[in-house]
């Protein structure tokens, strides 16, 4: 356990000084890294104060001292809201704009740079990948979008070039039942996606049939942010969502080679049924009643 501990801790050392956390002057700009995360987390389109404030985790009175000193050198204005009074928000100035796009060349060529200099930079991602998603499991976000759109295609495409090497023969989505997009959006259904400070970690969707049921297709967690139970959430969203529709019975199915989506299921209250569809892939039924 003391290895353990002196590993974590060299670990944390050597983080704090590759990304210049102690630093006066962040990527040579003039200010230190937490005025920076301000600039950029505003950059991003987090211009709500609070929402600002709980997205970076820090105090009120540190927010407030990190506010007035941008604001002392042009760079952002904060206002009252105009939805809500009680609210305020900051933007970036022309200058503060300029300040965002400058840190976000020079922190992509630093990554670049991490990333050129390892010998197996995949194996490093992935590293980080798991990292980043301990260290931000209490920050993982779970929203309804569009199964058409860019979150959605990222997480289905990666769901689909697992399942394909996992399976025995592989997966062809042709002959799979590929839900449609219509079925996956309210009224009839929803497909949800899990964020982990903006980068899609999971996903699963909820097919509606427009007369009371419907499936869960296409659960699936990123390797990294598993073991943290993300799918659970996943799922107990999704049932959640479903009574709100007032759907009132789900079916899914899986194969046997995912053998904890089987595991799952079966702690969560899922009860094995017999097949219900001729979807070549599926090897294991299951229904709940809502």
């Amino acid at each position: 356990m003391d290895d353990a501990i002196k590993r974590v801790r060299r670990f944390n050392r050597a983080v704090t000084a590759a990304v210049g956390a102690l630093d006066d002057s962040f990527l040579g700009r003039g200010r230190p890294l937490g005025s920076a995360r301000v600039i950029n987390a505003i950059g991003q389109g987090r211009t709500d104060v609070a929402v600002l404030r709980a997205y970076l985790g820090i105090e009120t009175s540190l927010m407030s001292r990190l506010l007035r000193g941008l604001e002392d050198e042009g760079l952002v204005e904060t206002v009252v809201s105009t939805q809500d009074a009680r609210r305020r928000v900051v933007h970036l100035s022309k200058a503060g704009v300029s300040e965002f796009r400058a840190y976000e060349r020079l922190s992509n060529a630093q990554a670049k740079d991490m990333l050129a200099h390892h010998a197996r930079p995949d194996e490093l991602l992935a590293a980080m990948d798991l990292v980043a998603s301990v260290l931000g499991r209490d920050r993982v976000t779970i929203n309804e979008v569009d199964p058409r759109g860019e979150l959605a295609t990222y997480c289905l495409g990666a769901y689909y070039e697992e399942i394909s090497s996992r399976f025995e023969h592989g997966f062809d989505v042709s002959r799979s039942r590929d839900p449609a997009a219509a079925q996956m959006t309210r009224p009839r259904g929803a497909f949800l996606v899990a964020c982990s400070d903006d980068l899609p970690v999971g996903c699963v969707g909820l097919k509606g049939d427009g007369r009371g049921g419907a499936e869960i297709k296409r659960l699936w967690v990123a390797p990294a942010a598993r073991g943290m139970g993300l799918s659970k959430r996943l799922m107990t969203e999704a049932e959640e969502i479903a009574r709100e529709l007032s759907i009132k019975t789900l079916r899914l199915d899986t194969n046997r080679a995912l053998p904890e989506a089987k595991q799952l299921y079966l702690k969560t209250g899922w009860k094995e049924i017999d097949r219900f569809n001729d979807d070549p892939y599926a090897d294991s039924f299951f229904e709940k009643r809502l």
